[in-house]
């Protein structure tokens, strides 16, 4: 209960330190670095045009794909997890997103929030996505967050809350494993690294509720988090910053 409480100063203590650094930095765009007008920071809006999605993107494995629906032909068949993301990983944004985790450069946080908020936005207004009941953040290990000082998905869960008006769950799911970074390994070195790595409370009555990470990758964590939600009849979808998809998806359009 008491480290419980630590974490949550800890959290309330991240957020007020992001907004002050990102207050603090200059303000030019981190890509370009022309001049930002006074209420922006981070990213100016034409880079940030610039890196977005510029064809629809299948949901489940990020294919481009000539009009957006949910599903490209090949995921229609399994109906995967639905990621919503704003952009790839690898077309000029990833980078940035790296530095967030790794470095703590945080300035370009609320204006790939905002990008992520809009997206999702759009999505529901398709109908092709449902605004879930509640968003967790994907959580880290006690020993972890004590190391890095602070859960980036944590971060981006809270700019989402307060722009889209849905309720921040984090004291629901736990890290309960102090496992290997993902960095690195394997599809099958994921999968085994994360098993029984997480725990969700008995006591979880929301029935939709989205994941939010910074980046999806192979969708190994994800998978192992869903899991002990689809075990309770727990719709899941995951919001990310960023789909770091398999080569060549995003080359090849999809015949609908």
């Amino acid at each position: 209960m008491e480290l419980a409480k630590r974490l949550k100063l800890r959290h309330f203590a991240q957020y007020i330190w992001t907004h002050y650094l990102a207050g603090s930095l200059p303000n030019r765009c981190l890509l370009c670095h022309q001049s930002l007008s006074a209420d922006k920071s981070g990213i100016c809006s034409v880079c940030l045009q610039a890196c977005l999605y510029r064809t629809p993107i299948c949901l489940g494995c990020g294919k481009s794909m000539l009009i957006q629906i949910d599903y490209c032909g090949e995921c229609q068949k399994q109906a995967p997890i639905k990621v919503i993301a704003p952009c790839s990983y690898h077309q000029g944004l990833g980078p940035w997103i790296a530095a967030i985790k790794y470095q703590r450069q945080l300035a370009a946080l609320p204006v790939l929030c905002e990008a992520l908020a809009e997206r999702i936005r759009q999505l529901e207004q398709q109908g092709l996505v449902t605004f879930p009941q509640a968003i967790l953040p994907v959580p880290l290990h006690p020993k972890r967050l004590r190391q890095r000082g602070f859960n980036q998905a944590w971060l981006i869960a809270k700019e989402l809350s307060h722009s889209l008006n849905l309720p921040l769950v984090d004291n629901s799911l736990r890290r309960i494993q102090d496992t290997k970074p993902q960095a690195g390994l394997t599809g099958a070195q994921r999968r085994r690294n994360l098993y029984d790595a997480f725990e969700l409370e008995s006591e979880f009555t929301y029935q939709r509720i989205a994941l939010i990470d910074d980046v999806v990758t192979t969708g190994t964590t994800i998978a192992e988090i869903s899991r002990l939600f689809e075990a309770r009849f727990v719709q899941v979808q995951v919001w990310c910053l960023a789909r770091a998809e398999a080569p060549g998806l995003l080359d090849d359009l999809d015949v609908i």
